[in-house]
């Protein structure tokens, strides 16, 4: 980070109005009474999480255990068991005469499967609360996470006396910092690993290793944690895997009792010294929330809450070295792994919203991954990279029988490079990014198969509507949609380069398959009869070919019928929380402001946005980053559009 001198910012800041902002962004900070177990706050910087309860730390995890788990997760914090011996077999599918193998059948092979879907997995990486407090011990709390400095206030009685705790994340390190004005006793517990949910086996202490100095191993990962306090401390080793904290009390010292302490986590140690993170934090958020678009909706003040709490969770879960998973660092959900299909719904809309370097941090990885992209794209006989759908930090893609079919992921990294030339149209960006958008491209004018009079894709593929089976499927309309969009997009890069067009990608881009439509609209897929009745559920992903794109080769009239039909007859209990600023992306591009609106703010289960700002699905999904994502890029479309008042790019 490059040091600011804070005064000069705020000065700075103040000269060009952008502290009229705080007043937006404070009106939604989130204040609680109570405990909410759907819907605990945390803190965090990106690379590191933390969830908390009422008390500020993670003291009642019981609570939450069912509904939210409390858990401390980081970028780099993944674990693996033991594989097992084997390899998996490959399912064989007929794709235009030849057979190419996809990792698609566990039947059989159930142990290495099932074991490559589950690793490496995403570990909680210690659980921070305080010692001997039961819920019943406290009264009158009130907990506000402060937006405007990222920081976590929380107060409450505990035998009579008031307390209060402050709890925050550094911007740029790992570390969790906590102030407490009066003498309790703090503990740190640290579990073996698990791939459900919770990220958190506490059953097995001896499967895992905490030293004294605090490294600790769970079969072949190791980290390292470092504790530090600025008030006087007693550091006690409780047992194996467990530590507190007591504040020293001097009956003639006024203050003494008071505990100030720091919790950095590191994969490797480094001896770090622990810097003041309150300060830090504070400087780090009235930057963020200064620079940037902003939005005021004075007249739907529910939608304008959904887009500033989306802006702090996706900050802190999803701007972060990796792709963030569904979850991303509150808990684990597919054993804590990534979906690539979903990065777009994750991040994309930080470059909307003028942050491109909260997109950018993920983007590296790409590179990173592309060996193994282009070997998966040699093992099935296509030229270039093709892109995993769900994996950890490795790339690996893991075995399903959805996932290995699905290809909307493929020209997702074109879009990401093209967002960051719009924001830096420099030759270094050009640079940085040219190997990865045309690998890419190589494999999708190599996965199109050309039938003697048009380019079709698949069979075998399953489109991002998920439920047509992958021998069925071919031509879907989104997918069909994004192959134009991104090759073109690739031809440009080649442009810029001083590179002449590459003549397959433009024979491929110039005879793509038309846009599969019947009885005046668009169809999930060619070989899909029933649009409109038996798979009107999961995602109307057809809309995604005009608002989440251009709609370059898309017929508005009969995208304006799709979308009513959408709206009149879709299942919406069997949606997504994307799918509600898909349509809404879709009504923008169409120009009706009324329903780009309303789609966002749709009274139905998967479109609910808890106290905390997060977007709750289902009791096992408690939170769905890319629907906070998905509103923020709907939200960028339509103040791209003119269609709201209150937008400032």
């Amino acid at each position: 980070m490059i040091a600011v001198n804070r005064r000069e910012f705020l000065a700075a800041a103040l000269a060009a109005g952008t502290l009229e902002r705080k007043p937006l962004v404070s009106r939604h900070n989130p204040v609680y009474k109570a405990d909410d177990p759907r819907a605990p706050l945390g803190v965090g910087n990106g690379e590191f999480a933390f969830s908390a309860d009422v008390t500020g730390l993670q003291t009642f995890p019981d609570k939450f255990e069912k509904s939210f788990p409390l858990c401390t997760q980081s970028q780099w914090g993944w674990h693996s068991f033991r594989r097992p011996a084997g390899q998996l077999k490959l399912t064989e599918y007929d794709t235009f005469g030849r057979m190419v193998g996809y990792a698609s059948n566990g039947k059989g092979q159930e142990e290495i499967f099932n074991w490559l879907r589950e690793n490496p997995h995403r570990l909680h990486l210690g659980r921070i609360g305080f010692l001997g407090l039961a819920p019943d011990d406290i009264r009158n709390p009130e907990q506000t996470l402060d937006l405007w400095t990222g920081t976590l206030i929380s107060r409450f009685e505990y035998k009579g006396k008031p307390v209060t705790v402050r709890t925050c994340v550094h911007p740029t390190l790992d570390m969790l910092a906590c102030e407490v004005d009066t003498p309790l006793k703090v503990v740190i517990d640290f579990p073996y690993a698990s791939p459900g949910i919770t990220a958190a086996d506490w059953n097995k202490p001896q499967a895992h290793k905490t030293t004294g100095d605090i490294q600790r191993t769970l079969d072949g990962d190791t980290y390292n944690v470092s504790i530090r306090w600025k008030t006087e401390v007693r550091l006690e080793r409780r047992s194996e895997h467990s530590f507190a904290l007591h504040p020293v009390i001097e009956r003639l010292r006024p203050g003494s009792g008071k505990l100030s302490f720091s919790v950095l986590f590191e994969p490797v140690k480094t001896g770090a010294a622990h810097p003041d993170c309150f300060a830090a934090c504070a400087e780090h958020w009235q930057r963020f929330w200064s620079s940037g678009a902003s939005v005021e909706f004075p007249e739907n003040r529910e939608l304008e809450r959904r887009a500033v709490l989306s802006q702090y969770l996706t900050a802190i879960h999803c701007a972060g070295s990796l792709p963030p998973q569904e979850t991303g660092l509150t808990m684990n959900s597919w054993y804590g792994k990534f979906h690539l299909e979903m990065h777009w719904w994750h991040a994309a809309h930080f470059a909307m919203w003028g942050r491109p370097q909260l997109l950018e941090r993920s983007l590296s990885w790409y590179g990173h991954i592309l060996p193994s992209a282009r070997a998966k794209a040699k093992q099935q006989g296509y030229a270039g990279a093709r892109w995993p759908k769900m994996c950890g930090p490795n790339g690996d893609d893991s075995p399903s029988n959805i996932g290995p079919f699905l290809i909307w992921q493929q020209p997702h990294p074109i879009s990401y490079a093209e967002l960051m030339y719009a924001a830096a149209p420099k030759a270094q960006t050009l640079d940085r990014y040219r190997v990865v958008v045309f690998e890419t491209a190589q494999f999708m004018a190599s996965f199109a198969h050309w039938d003697g009079k048009r380019y079709v894709l698949g069979p075998p593929v399953i489109p991002a509507q998920e439920n047509h089976p992958p021998r069925e499927t071919w031509n879907p309309t989104y997918e069909l949609a994004y192959w134009a969009h991104a090759l073109g997009i690739a031809q440009q890069w080649r442009q810029r380069l001083g590179l002449p067009p590459d003549p397959k990608w433009e024979h491929v881009r110039a005879n793509l398959s038309a846009l599969p439509a019947k009885d005046g609209v668009y169809l999930a897929h060619e070989n899909c009869p029933q649009t409109f009745t038996e798979r009107n559920r999961d995602h109307p992903s057809m809309l995604a070919a005009m608002g989440v794109l251009p709609g370059v080769g898309v017929d508005r009239a009969t995208m304006r019928r799709t979308l009513d039909r959408v709206m009149r007859e879709w299942k919406w209990p069997d949606t997504w929380g994307w799918d509600y600023p898909m349509v809404s992306m879709t009504a923008s591009e169409l120009g009706d402001a009324k329903l780009a609106i309303d789609a966002l703010l749709l009274k139905t289960p998967k479109n609910e946005y808890t106290a905390s700002g997060h977007n709750y699905q289902r009791p096992s999904l408690p939170c769905y980053l890319p629907g906070n994502g998905g509103l923020l890029a709907a939200i960028a479309k339509m103040g791209s559009k003119g269609l709201i008042s209150g937008w400032r790019a």
